[in-house]
């Protein structure tokens, strides 16, 4: 592990931190579900949450899931997410089933994979005594839902950095919420995590890539858009909106 990687990590987890502190997203006594997919950030999300845990001042308990449904293409390496929870003394749950991806020919793979995979993750906290579910998503996927949100559903709304669920049996929490993507892509390729074994097929057919692409473009019209369209969510002005 190079000097490099240990100062962009160090760095990174603090930012976690801070999350975690602002936002109240862990308790004393928590067990926490870290939904893990495989990616960058869900691989990140696993080794900051082990090791801030290590720093508070109570205990919270910690636990990794990976979802695997068979009818989408692409695969993990298990065997090093075992290793790595493993060596973060984290229990790891691997679960797979099977999911008609066409029952319904008016959604999309890509939203039917998502649901079933959120719905079995949900199942498997209640199972499991899990009172917390933790979500890689960054400061991108929340500027992305919004305009997403804004543009499809004529709505404004997000992704929280904590939401109650099921009456409050569960409360699902985003620890990297104010981390962007451009440094979950910068710590990945120190860290250099593994690829995934294979692409999901539905990958770039999501209006998720479309507005992805609208983002960096309005990125590059300046150079703090993704940060203030952001910080925007928290100083809505109501008197200045039309009323429709």
């Amino acid at each position: 592990m190079t000097n490099n990687f240990s100062e962009v990590f160090e760095k990174h987890c603090k930012k976690v931190g801070y999350t975690l502190k602002k936002y109240a997203l862990v308790a004393p006594n928590d067990t926490v579900m870290i939904g893990v997919s495989g990616g960058k950030d869900s691989l990140f999300l696993l080794e900051a949450m082990a090791n801030r845990i290590r720093h508070l001042p109570f205990k919270v308990n910690l636990m990794a899931c990976h979802i695997h449904i068979r009818e989408i293409g692409y695969q993990i390496d298990n065997q090093y997410l075992n290793d790595l929870c493993n060596r973060l003394s984290v229990p790891y749950y691997y679960d797979e089933f099977s999911v008609d991806l066409n029952a319904d020919p008016k959604k999309a793979p890509c939203f039917v994979c998502s649901w079933h995979r959120r719905k079995r993750l949900f199942e498997l906290t209640k199972k499991l005594g899990c009172n917390k579910l933790a979500l890689g998503h960054h400061m991108d996927d929340a500027i992305e839902t919004l305009l997403m949100n804004m543009i499809y559903h004529g709505s404004v709304s997000s992704m929280p950095a904590q939401l109650i669920m099921f009456d409050g049996r569960l409360e699902l929490i985003r620890p990297l919420i104010e981390l962007t993507n451009a440094e979950m892509q910068n710590l990945a390729e120190i860290r250099q995590y593994p690829k995934l074994k294979g692409v999901c097929p539905y990958g770039d057919e999501t209006k998720r890539s479309r507005i992805r692409d609208m983002v960096n473009q309005i990125g590059e019209i300046h150079k703090n858009a993704r940060k203030n369209i952001f910080r925007s969510m928290d100083h809505i002005l109501p008197e200045y909106l039309p009323h429709v």
